[in-house]
């Protein structure tokens, strides 16, 4: 029917060669934008599939990185509530984590290096009741001449705690800033910028956040008021810490940080947790009664004739049923256990005096022996004092009164010989008790050995402490470290007679709280109206007596008598001499030691 016609369109083309058809032409130039936008398809497609996999390692990095309520960084860690606002915040101040070194298994978290090098971190959750979550942190470097600094922020909440203070507030106030120092007890009254006699490595926040520095630590102290920040570190150079025998200086910085519903749950928890508690109530009617001391009106100047004067002073003013500190000096050299005959020419028939008259009778004690005392060549002898570190020579200390030895009190025969001598004292004369004055650290040699090698030398504080212990129903001790348990009045250091709250008037609120933030309820807050020291005393213009203003010692009474125990030296009938027929007091009178700065 169809006739192929030769020479036609077709015939030509096949002489020719193949030639494209119009269809193909158009097909070819619309399915290159239809390739283009496969390829791009494929790129979004594993994109896709990239950043899904990017997000889920990154969302399992971060649920490695978290525990409990804590988050973990490199740079260090934050805490929220259950609300999930920021309620603690610790920064790592020498070194950065490596975070691809962490890992996890079940509640604890760990990461084996740091930017410097190798090192133990972890941090472990522990959740020791339904109303309290902690953490334990531990950062240890693996070798030695480092450091470990880790910086708390305050976050807007008031801290209480620490230690003792010559400027206490209440809170914590940071002011300056402060290179971290030794965390170790001290005489504030002769250190101003030191740690005080009582201190403890707890502190407590007003958002029911506590942190507890452990034991093992070589604890080091310090503060950034332009950073608001308290700074943890750990470290041997430098520093009166050190390891345990046989181990490496490898500072670790450890501590448990516990979070509570409220202030006063995560307060009760973590003071049954760690600190002792006390064995028993000290005796009542110290709480009843009025104690009287014979320093800030006599200093050392005090005699048998001026105590039994000051006794009858007392009841003769209506008071009676009442406790006398027989205070510096009774002997004639420091540390001898007898009474001068020269000031105290009959002390048996005065302590006969005195229980005749209702007084039960304390006396002063403290743990020097001077080089002129008869006493330091017993003690060389017999090895009872702390020695230079070579082990054999007595290692001399100044202090206020002098020079000499201090008492070992790590070794068993060196307290068991202050002991025989207080007991001496004790049932000759039938002393009631002591006030046990010293025993900080500060008084130790920089460089030192004892029988029992300190980790820590705070230790020392404590081993002194406990030679309170057979007389604490009534004793009294100025120093306490982890010392809780010892059922004995704990005296704030001496205070000047000035409105203050550098050792004045301000300063005894504040400073009676922080104690008993730090687990020690039974606080004696020291002499009503000041120790009156030269030169640290405020006085009305026209008082020539030298006796604290009569407004500061109206006031420190009011305060005295909401304090558990009341303490006098400067009595009231001083002020009053029109109204008792007393004669008026002058605490510098009777040739005082007017250079004397402040009692041991």
């Amino acid at each position: 029917m169809y006739q192929i016609v030769p020479g036609g369109p077709v015939d030509q083309a096949t002489a020719v060669g193949p030639v494209s058809s119009p269809l193909k032409k158009k097909l070819g130039r619309d399915g290159r934008p239809l390739v283009v936008a496969g390829m791009f398809g494929c790129v979004l497609v594993l994109a896709a599939v990239v950043s899904w996999c990017y997000y889920s390692a990154s969302l399992r990095k971060a649920q490695l990185l978290k525990t409990g309520l804590l988050d973990l960084n490199k740079d260090g860690f934050i805490i929220r509530n259950q609300r999930g606002a920021i309620i603690f915040t610790m920064a790592f101040r020498s070194g950065t984590l490596d975070l691809d070194s962490c890992s996890k298994e079940d509640s604890t978290l760990s990461c084996g290096q740091s930017d410097s090098g190798k090192l133990n971190f972890f941090i472990q959750t522990v959740r020791p009741k339904d109303t309290v979550m902690c953490y334990r942190v531990r950062w240890e470097e693996l070798e030695q001449d480092r450091l470990v600094e880790h910086a708390m922020a305050y976050n807007d909440s008031h801290w209480y705690g620490g230690a003792e203070s010559a400027i206490q507030h209440w809170p914590v106030k940071v002011q300056g800033e402060e290179e971290p120092r030794p965390f170790t007890t001290s005489d504030v009254y002769s250190n101003r910028n030191g740690f005080g006699g009582i201190l403890e490595r707890y502190w407590l926040s007003s958002n029911a956040t506590a942190i507890k520095i452990n034991d093992s630590v070589p604890f080091h102290l310090g503060w950034s008021e332009q950073d608001g920040t308290l700074r943890f570190q750990a470290r041997y150079q430098d520093s009166p810490y050190r390891p345990p025998e046989g181990q490496k200086a490898l500072p670790e910085l450890s501590y448990r940080v516990c979070v509570g519903s409220d202030i006063t749950s995560i307060h009760k928890y973590m003071v049954r947790r760690y600190f002792p508690k006390p064995i028993k109530v000290p005796d009542p009617e110290v709480f009843k009664y009025p104690v009287w001391s014979t320093w800030a009106l006599h200093k050392t100047a005090i005699t048998q004739e001026k105590l039994l004067g000051y006794a009858s002073d007392i009841t003769k003013h209506g008071f009676t049923c009442s406790h006398l500190e027989l205070d510096d000096r009774y002997t004639a050299d420091y540390g001898e256990f007898e009474f001068d005959p020269q000031k105290f020419p009959n002390a048996s028939v005065m302590f006969d005096k005195l229980r005749e008259d209702g007084f039960k009778v304390s006396l002063w004690t403290h743990p020097f022996i001077n080089y002129d005392s008869i006493n330091f060549g017993v003690g060389v002898e017999k090895g009872l004092f702390v020695r230079e570190p070579d082990g054999e020579l007595p290692a001399l200390v100044r202090w206020r009164n002098g020079i000499g030895g201090i008492l070992d009190f790590t070794n068993p025969e060196a307290r068991e010989w202050y002991s025989s001598y207080l007991s001496m004292l004790k049932s000759h004369y039938d002393i009631t008790s002591f006030k046990f004055d010293a025993g900080e650290t500060s008084y130790l040699p920089r460089q030192f050995s004892t029988l029992v090698p300190l980790t820590d030398p705070s230790t020392f504080t404590r081993r002194y402490t406990e030679m309170a212990i057979p007389f604490n129903e009534r004793a009294e001790l100025r120093v306490g470290y982890q010392s809780q348990n010892i059922s004995c009045f704990f005296r704030i250091i001496d205070r000047d007679s000035v409105w203050d709250y550098e050792l004045g008037l301000k300063s005894i609120i504040p400073t009676v709280l922080t104690i008993g933030i730090l687990g020690y309820q039974f606080v004696l807050p020291d002499m009503i109206g000041g120790n009156a020291y030269p030169n640290r005393t405020t006085v009305a213009l026209d008082n020539k007596d030298g006796l604290p203003d009569r407004e500061l010692y109206i006031r420190w009474l009011e305060l005295s008598a909401f304090m558990p125990v009341m303490q006098f030296s400067i009595p009231p009938w001083a002020y009053d001499n029109e109204e008792t027929g007393a004669p008026r007091g002058n605490p510098h009178r009777h040739g005082e030691n007017m250079q004397t700065p402040h009692r041991g």
